[in-house]
């Protein structure tokens, strides 16, 4: 038989022996199949040997006057657990292989044994100590990776003890304590949303996949602060073949410059609107000046093109009113009037006043009253929500279409569903609808006239209020806006 397929390799094996035949035999045999082999005469030189020098297979005679067999086995197993222990007795008996076995010998061979049987055994340690080699190389792999990746790594056991962490994350986290492996979460960090998306991870039903994220500020209460840091974390989880959870893992990434180019780029667009706003003012009463005859008499194309240039620059002015109240929302400027709200009594004025815009077009306005609980919110900012919904629905909707608005409790939270049989929006364009500048381009909706801003300014002001705004849509079949406010 072939001891060692790969004679790149070359084991290093120990022979602890009291017999000098014993000795001698193993040495020659194993030599010849390419391994390093040294010997010892007894236990006493044995673990002398073992603590100078790491060997990948250690032979021992169990029967030995001094140190016995046992006691050598516990030595090694405590200095090198990555050794590989086997036993070689003649007293081959099953209280003695239970023993050994507890001791952390890998296998015994009884005497007398014979070259093959040697062979063997030793074949089978050979195959353990590369797979114990490779383990512990991916190991090593992984945590050089793991170290030196920019992002913050945690990894957790399903107990949400530590198991693996990189000095990124204690950078981020800012942790100065001792080692955590092995430590509870809490000993890390006590913010609630990472440890609330690890749990969600963690209670996940078996085969389930999902990941769960989460934006964290490790300094939470110092908003204010220049240094403040604001962290992105992605929580997955990590099964075994039949799907059960075992752990997590969550990655946190430092996206604070990303917050700062935001914030600039909010303060950038505020100065520009509020800039452009005044001049523009100025050139529509001016041409309102012109328009009235107050500069002159104007003829009819002349007041035609006069008309279109006022509605161009109208149309700039909304632009710039729109980007302002963005800019205000986002810096949390139009939330300080929060009072006792009666939804309902919103929804109704605001029906009611369009109306006549519905009617133009022969839709059919309606609102569906309810009882509602009085919410915490500014008015002014609900008006603005709801009033763009509600405007959105009456626009894209085509002649003798219907709108409906509907309030209801769902839980602990106000749900108000603006529903129309309109246009709708395409699967794959319903993710963006509220972003910035966006809009739903066809054939049938390209003629309407808008800035892109309203729904963001909408999802702004809801997610202001701790609410949620959401979208459910088929091209052709119509919209439906799902506002969801909390009653306390």
């Amino acid at each position: 038989m072939v001891l060692i397929e790969d004679y790149t390799y070359q084991p290093k094996i120990l022979v602890i022996d009291d017999e000098e035949r014993i000795r001698r035999g193993c040495s020659r045999i194993l030599t010849k199949e390419n391994c390093l082999v040294d010997v010892a005469e007894n236990g006493e030189i044995g673990l002398k040997m073992i603590g100078e020098k790491f060997y990948d297979i250690v032979l021992i005679d169990l029967m030995m006057p001094g140190i016995g067999g046992m006691e050598v086995l516990a030595k090694v197993r405590e200095q090198h657990p990555d050794s590989v222990g086997i036993v070689i007795t003649g007293f081959a008996t099953l209280e003695h292989s239970i023993e050994a076995m507890k001791k952390g010998a890998f296998d015994f061979i009884p005497k007398p044994f014979t070259p093959d049987q040697l062979r063997v055994v030793v074949s089978k340690a050979v195959r353990m100590t590369r797979t114990l080699q490779d383990i512990a190389t991916e190991k090593t792999r992984l945590k050089t990776i793991v170290n030196y990746l920019a992002g913050g790594v945690l990894v957790t056991d399903k107990r949400k003890n530590i198991v693996l962490y990189n000095p990124a994350l204690v950078r981020m986290l800012g942790y100065e304590g001792d080692s955590l492996d092995d430590q509870p979460l809490s000993a890390l960090t006590t913010n609630e949303r990472l440890a609330g998306i690890i749990d969600g991870i963690l209670e996940l039903n078996p085969g389930e996949f999902k990941v769960l994220s989460a934006e964290i500020m490790p300094r939470e209460g110092e908003k204010g602060q220049s240094d403040q840091l604001y962290l992105r974390a992605q929580a997955v989880p990590f099964q075994n073949r039949s799907g059960e959870i075992l752990g997590s893992v969550a990655i946190l990434d430092d996206i604070t410059h990303l917050k700062k180019l935001d914030e600039m780029k909010s303060a950038f667009v505020s100065m520009v609107s509020h800039e452009i706003r005044s001049p523009l003012s100025t050139i529509l009463t001016q041409i309102h000046v012109l328009t009235d005859g107050l500069a002159g008499k104007v003829s009819p194309k002349q007041a035609d093109i006069l008309g279109k240039i006022s509605r161009k620059v109208q149309g700039l002015v909304e632009l710039s009113n729109e980007l302002l109240n963005l800019s205000r929302i986002e810096a949390g400027l139009i939330l300080q009037d929060k009072e006792q709200v009666q939804l309902m009594d919103i929804l109704e004025n605001l029906v009611g006043f369009m109306q006549t815009k519905a009617e133009k077009k022969n839709i059919s306005l309606n609102i569906k009253k309810a009882n509602l609980p009085l919410i915490n919110a500014d008015v002014k900012s609900m008006e603005t929500v709801f009033d763009n919904l509600i405007t959105n629905a009456i626009t894209y909707t085509p002649e003798g279409g219907k709108v409906t608005v509907t309030g209801a409790v769902k839980g602990n939270f106000l749900e108000i569903k603006v529903s129309d049989t309109g246009y709708g929006i395409a699967s794959d364009e319903l993710p963006r609808v509220f972003e910035r500048f966006y809009r739903v381009q066809t054939d049938k909706t390209r003629h309407i006239i808008g800035t892109g801003l309203g729904l963001p300014i909408v999802k702004s002001i809801v997610e202001a209020h701790n609410g949620t705004v959401r979208v459910e849509s088929e091209e052709g079949a119509g919209s439906t806006f799902y506002v969801r406010l909390p009653m306390r």
